[in-house]
């Protein structure tokens, strides 16, 4: 059974777990390595998500150069008013000089554009996918009220914001009467945990709710990375990784060793386990999966409807945890700094 959340401080309820739309219609080196579903298998995996409970689905003006959304929009025709359409932008789309960024005019064409690629009239969630420095936040949200008194935007968010431009947009926000950001698409995952240190705090005390990408470290918690071991010949680490965040062998090998044996104890498997661990986190209220095909996807899909128990969890803290870097680290590690700013975790 899915678990359905709200999205940070909003009305809106979404699914513990999500698809993310970046393998489908897969172009160019990155996202064709993702995977590249074309519209009938597009359509299959769409059917198995609404039938598990996975009603939202998230994608990107950017992955594929606006495929990605048009396979996404064909795979949900006939069935709009079942789901609930995720898309970001504020990447290059062009090498012209207004083809990127976020200005009025950046983001009125860009979401006029998205929502022709996606056959729809309305984008529940548009997310801002990198901040643009250059643009005013109130020129920003000022665009963003008027797209959504349009009808055009139901709830707005970002993605990918450090914690001063999202705590600057959010005062914006709320001093002019804007529509505030409630989601924060973020990299979350067991072999990276740098969102505990600023952002979650943030969401915590600012009602935004995480949807998490690359809940499985780019790959690298699938069960197949092993130490001592060459990545596999199929492994989509050879061609992606460096366009990822990086991570530490050893900090890798040392949890998918913890990992091994929480499988061994839950008969769960080690994806499952890592997803679970994150949809017991704060803040966080949905899980993006992606799939490659049917048997990746069902198997991402049993990370729900069962817990790990407080002494896996903390199993599995102490072996990815690490030292936070400056200011943070003083509120860790001294007790007269934790009484004043209690961890968010």
């Amino acid at each position: 059974m899915m678990e359905y959340r709200r999205l940070g401080s909003s009305g809106l309820k979404v699914p513990a777990l999500s698809f993310g739309a970046g393998t489908f219609g897969g172009k160019g080196p990155l996202f064709s390595a993702w995977g590249n579903s074309d519209n009938a298998e597009a359509r299959r995996l769409v059917d198995i998500c609404i039938e598990a409970g996975v009603n939202l689905f998230d994608t990107a003006d950017v992955y594929s150069d606006g495929a990605s959304e048009e396979v996404l929009g064909a795979a949900i025709k006939g069935r709009r008013n079942d789901v609930l359409i995720s898309t970001k932008m504020s990447l290059p789309m062009g090498d012209g000089p207004n083809d990127a960024g976020s200005s009025r005019s950046r983001l009125i064409k860009g979401v006029d554009d998205a929502l022709r690629r996606l056959g729809t009239d309305h984008i529940d969630l548009m997310q801002l996918h990198a901040f643009d420095a250059g643009t005013p936040v109130e020129e920003v949200l000022s665009t963003l009220d008027t797209l959504v008194r349009a009808g055009k935007l139901r709830y707005v968010g970002v993605s990918n914001f450090a914690g001063w431009q999202l705590m600057k947009s959010l005062a914006a926000a709320e001093k002019h009467g804007y529509p505030r950001y409630v989601a924060h698409q973020v990299y979350y995952s067991l072999v990276g945990r740098d969102y505990e240190w600023e952002l979650m705090p943030l969401g915590l005390d600012q009602g935004v709710g995480a949807l998490v990408w690359s809940p499985l470290g780019w790959g690298r918690l699938t069960g197949k990375i092993r130490r001592g071991q060459p990545w596999p010949e199929g492994s989509r680490l050879h061609d992606t990784a460096s366009f990822g965040p990086p991570v530490d062998d050893d900090t890798l090998y040392d949890i998918v060793d913890v990992l091994d044996e929480l499988a061994g104890e839950t008969g769960r498997t080690i994806p499952q386990i890592a997803i679970n661990w994150l949809l017991q986190r704060p803040t966080v209220s949905s899980v993006i999966i992606g799939a490659r095909n049917e048997e990746q996807l069902r198997q991402n899909l049993g990370a729900v409807g069962w817990s790990l128990t407080a002494e896996q969890i903390g199993r599995l803290d102490k072996a990815s945890g690490k030292t936070p870097a400056y200011p943070h680290f003083p509120y860790h590690l001294q007790e007269g700094f934790a009484r004043l700013n209690p961890p968010a975790v």
